[in-house]
C-alpha cells in the first residue's frame, strides 16, 4: 500500500526509508554505470568522468536538491555540446580542460539564476521546439555511434558533420569488424527485445546491465584485449590520479568559450527543469518540487564535477523514471545511486575495462532512437500539423548549425504561426486578462491570446488562485490558445482536482481545434459552433450493448480520476489522468463501476501508456481495512525489501502461498481476513484486490477486458463483497 503519510525529508527520512531508497538506488546504479561511461566517451571526455559526474550528482547534489525523486547525472542530450566544446577548444586533453572551464562558468550563472528564481523560465519554450531539439540530438548521437558499433576507429571520423557521418555509413558497413559488430548487434537485440518480455521481474532488471552481463563474457571469449585495437575496449586508466583541479579558464576571453557557456547553461537548465516538472507527476505522494532550489543544486553539482574533471549533469529523465518505478521515496535514493558508483570506481575498475565500446555504442543508439523515434514525429503530428512543421524545422536547423539556433528557429516559426492564426502583436509576450472574485468563485477572462510566449504571466496568475474557491476561465474574448498553454491548463486542472477544487473552462464554442488531439491549439473561428461528436469504437459498441442488457449506465467519454484513485497502489509511480467507458449501477448493497483507466508510466521520451479495465465498488458499509492483495510471484517476494512484509496466515498455508498481502495496519487486516474470506480466495481464481478508505478496486490483468471478461470480473467482485458481508453479519 502507498502510505498516506508523506515520507520525511533529511536524516529522519533516511532513517524511515533507507531500505526502499537503497534498493532503488542500487537498481538505478546498475542503469547509470554503463550509460555514464558511454555518454562521457561520446562527449570526448575520459569515460570514467561520466561516472564521476553521477557520483557528484548523487552524493553531493542530494543534500541541496529541491526535488525528491530525480536522479542527477550526465545526459545524452548534452553529448553534442560537450563534444563540440572539446573539439572547438583544441581537442584532446587541452580541449577537455578548457571545456571544463566553460562548464564551471555556466554553473556559476546557473546558481545565480536559481537564487533569482528563474526556474519558471522553462515555461517559455514551446514543447514542439524542445522536442525537436531533443530529436536532433538523437539523430546526431546515432550518426556517430553507429560507426563505433561497427568497430570503426573513432579517430577517422573526427571533424565530420552529422550529414557527412550519415553519408559514411555504407562505407563503415563494408569495412565493419565482424566480431565487434556481432557484440554490438547482440546488445541491440537485448535492449530492444527486453521490453517485449511481459514478466514483471524482467521489467525490473535494467537492460544496460544485462547488456554488460552478456557482452563482457563475449569479449573475453573472443579475447578482445589481445586481438582487437585498443579503441574497442573501455579504458579507465588512473582514474583517481585524474581527479583533481582540471578546469582551465585560459580561453575565457574568446567568443567560442562564451558560446559554449551559454549553450551549457541553456540546454542544461531547460532539460533539468522539464524533467523535475515531469517527475512530480509520477510522485506517489504528489509532492511539488522547488524548481529554483533544484536549479541551484544542479549548479553546485555542475561546478563541483567540472572542477574535478566531470561532465555537466542534469535531472536525467530515464534514471529518474526508473527511480520512481523501483520504489524510491526520498532524495536518499539519488544519494545511494552515487554511493554505489563510488564503490564501483574503488573496487571494480579492472572489470569496467573489460566492457567493449560497441556495447556502449548500442546503449547510446537506443537512447538516440528514443529521442528521435518515428513515434515522436507521429505524436507531434497528432497534436497538429503546425506542431510537426515547428518540430522538423528545429531538427533541420539544429543539424545544419547548432542547438541554440535550432531552438531559436523553432520559437520563431511558432510565433509566425500564431500571428498568422490571429494572435495580436500586443499579446505575444504579455498576458492580457481580466480577473475578479465573488464569494465562492474566481473568474479569469482571457484576452487576445494564451500562448507559450505569455504563459509565464498566466502561471503567476495561476499561483495566486485561492484554495477552496471554484475557478472559471473564460476564453470567449481570446483569438488563439496554443498547445503549450493547453497543456499547462491541463496540469493546473489536474493539480486542483487532486486538491478537491474545480476549474471550469468556458468560451470555446466558437473555436476550431487544429487537430483531434485534446490539447491541440484552438483558433477563433466566428463561423463555427463547436460540436461534440462521439464516434464509438467496436469495443465501445459492444460495451454499450452489455450495459443495456445488464442495467448499467454507460458513459464512453473521458472523465478525470485523479482524486478517485488517489493513494491506491495501482496509481503508485503512475499517472491516472482519465478513465473512460464507464459502466455504472447501484444495487441494494453497493455501487459498482467498470472503467478503462489509462496508466502512464514514465515521462517524456520514457512515457508508456497501458489501458487496464478495473472494477470499483463503493457504498458497501463494510468495515474494510486498507490492504493490497495480489497473486504471489518472484516479483512480490522481492518487493518485501521495499514495501513491507507479506502478511501470512499459518492456519492457511495455501492462501499464503497463493497471495501476497500487504498493508500498514496488520491487526485490522488479520481481523478482516477470517476463514470464510480466506476460503473464498483459495477456491477462486487469483486476481488483484486493492482497498482504500472502504472502497474496493479489482482487476484481472494489465489490459482491457472483453464483455465476457467484464461479466466474470463482476461475478467475482460481487461474490467477494457478499462473502465479506456474510462474515461481518456472523461476527456481529
Amino acid at each position: 500500500m502507498v502510505s498516506q503519510q508523506i515520507p520525511s525529508d533529511g536524516l529522519i527520512g533516511l532513517k524511515q526509508n533507507w531500505r526502499a531508497d537503497a534498493v532503488s538506488g542500487f537498481l538505478v546504479f546498475l542503469l547509470a554505470l554503463p550509460l555514464s561511461l558511454g555518454i562521457a566517451k561520446a562527449s570526448e571526455f575520459p569515460p570514467a568522468m561520466g561516472v564521476l559526474t553521477a557520483m557528484v550528482g548523487g552524493m553531493v547534489v542530494s543534500w541541496f536538491a529541491g526535488s525528491r525523486l530525480t536522479i542527477k547525472g550526465p545526459a545524452a542530450g548534452l553529448i553534442t555540446i560537450c563534444a563540440g566544446a572539446v573539439v572547438e577548444m583544441g581537442g584532446g586533453a587541452e580541449g577537455w580542460h578548457f571545456a571544463l572551464g566553460a562548464i564551471v562558468v555556466a554553473a556559476a550563472i546557473q546558481i545565480t539564476f536559481g537564487f533569482l528564481k528563474f526556474g519558471t523560465l522553462s515555461d517559455f519554450f514551446p514543447h514542439s521546439a524542445v522536442h525537436g531539439m531533443l530529436a536532433a540530438i538523437g539523430l546526431i548521437i546515432f550518426s556517430k555511434q553507429i560507426h563505433v558499433l561497427l568497430g570503426i576507429d573513432p579517430a577517422t571520423l573526427k571533424g565530420l558533420e552529422p550529414f557527412e557521418l550519415y553519408e559514411r555509413i555504407p562505407h563503415s558497413i563494408v569495412h565493419a569488424d565482424p566480431r565487434v559488430t556481432l557484440v554490438g548487434v547482440v546488445s541491440l537485440v537485448i535492449i530492444f527485445g527486453m521490453p517485449f518480455i511481459k514478466s514483471k521481474w524482467v521489467k525490473k532488471v535494467p537492460a544496460p546491465m544485462v547488456v554488460l552481463g552478456v557482452t563482457i563474457p563475449m569479449a573475453l571469449i573472443m579475447d578482445f584485449k589481445h586481438t582487437e585495437p585498443a579503441f574497442d575496449l573501455v579504458k579507465i586508466g588512473d582514474f583517481w590520479g585524474m581527479v583533481g583541479v582540471n578546469a582551465d579558464f585560459g580561453m575565457i576571453g574568446t567568443a567560442v568559450f562564451w558560446k559554449y557557456v551559454f549553450m551549457f547553461l541553456f540546454i542544461n537548465s531547460l532539460e533539468s527543469l522539464l524533467t523535475v516538472k515531469a517527475i512530480d507527476g509520477l510522485d506517489p505522494w504528489k509532492r511539488a518540487s522547488n524548481p529554483n532550489k533544484d536549479l541551484v543544486a544542479v549548479g553546485i553539482g555542475n561546478a563541483t564535477a567540472a572542477v574535478l574533471g566531470g561532465l555537466p549533469m542534469i535531472s536525467e529523465v530515464a534514471r529518474s523514471s526508473a527511480n520512481v518505478s523501483f520504489g524510491g521515496r526520498t532524495r536518499w535514493a539519488n544519494f545511494f545511486h552515487g554511493f554505489f558508483l563510488l564503490l564501483a570506481m574503488l573496487l571494480f575498475i579492472p572489470v569496467i575495462e573489460m566492457i567493449p565500446n560497441t556495447a556502449l555504442a548500442a546503449l547510446l543508439i537506443a537512447v538516440g532512437y528514443r529521442l528521435a523515434s518515428p513515434n515522436e514525429f507521429f505524436k507531434t503530428y497528432k497534436i497538429g500539423s503546425e506542431q510537426l512543421v515547428i518540430f522538423v524545422v528545429t531538427i533541420l536547423i539544429t543539424l545544419y548549425t547548432d542547438l541554440l539556433l535550432g531552438v531559436g528557429a523553432g520559437i520563431l516559426m511558432k510565433l509566425v504561426f500564431h500571428i498568422i492564426n490571429g494572435a495580436p502583436l500586443r499579446s505575444l509576450f504579455k498576458a492580457r486578462y481580466e480577473y475578479f472574485e465573488t464569494e465562492n468563485e474566481q473568474h479569469v477572462k482571457v484576452r487576445d491570446s494564451a500562448i507559450f510566449s505569455n504563459l509565464i504571466g498566466y502561471k503567476k496568475l495561476f499561483d495566486q488562485f485561492k484554495p477552496g474557491k471554484k475557478v472559471i476561465i473564460n476564453f470567449a474574448d481570446a483569438r488563439i490558445v496554443d498547445h503549450t498553454f493547453m497543456e499547462a491548463l491541463h496540469h493546473l486542472e489536474e493539480q486542483r482536482h487532486q486538491q478537491g477544487n474545480d476549474i471550469l473552462t468556458v468560451g470555446f464554442d466558437n473555436f476550431r481545434a487544429l487537430s483531434n488531439h485534446p490539447l491541440a491549439t484552438r483558433k477563433y473561428d466566428p463561423g463555427m459552433q463547436s460540436k461534440v461528436e462521439i464516434r464509438l469504437t467496436p469495443r465501445q459498441l459492444e460495451l454499450r450493448r452489455y450495459a443495456e442488457q445488464q442495467d448499467f449506465n454507460f458513459f464512453p467519454q473521458k472523465a478525470r480520476t485523479a482524486a478517485k484513485y488517489k493513494d491506491f497502489p495501482i496509481a503508485k509511480g503512475n499517472q491516472i489522468q482519465y478513465e473512460e467507458n464507464i459502466l455504472s449501477k447501484f444495487t441494494d448493497t453497493h455501487k459498482i463501476e467498470f472503467s478503462d483507466i489509462t496508466l502512464i508510466e514514465g515521462v517524456r521520451q520514457e512515457r508508456k501508456e497501458n489501458q487496464v479495465t478495473v472494477a470499483f465498488i463503493t457504498d458497501t458499509d463494510l468495515p474494510l481495512p486498507d490492504f493490497a492483495l495480489e497473486p504471489e510471484s518472484l516479483g512480490t517476494r522481492l518487493s518485501d525489501l521495499i514495501h513491507g512484509h507479506d502478511i501470512d496466515f499459518s492456519s492457511a498455508p495455501a492462501f499464503s502461498r497463493k497471495y501476497y498481502l500487504r498493508g500498514f495496519d496488520e491487526d485490522k487486516i488479520r481481523d478482516f481476513f477470517q476463514p470464510d474470506i480466506i476460503a473464498f480466495l483459495e477456491t477462486h481464481d487469483a486476481i488483484h484486490i486493492e482497498c482504500h478508505k472502504h472502497k474496493l478496486l479489482f482487476y484481472k490483468k494489465m489490459d482491457t477486458l472483453t464483455t465476457g471478461e467484464v461479466a466474470e470480473l463482476e461475478q467475482w467482485a460481487v461474490a467477494f463483497v457478499t462473502a465479506a458481508q456474510r462474515m461481518v453479519r456472523v461476527t456481529l
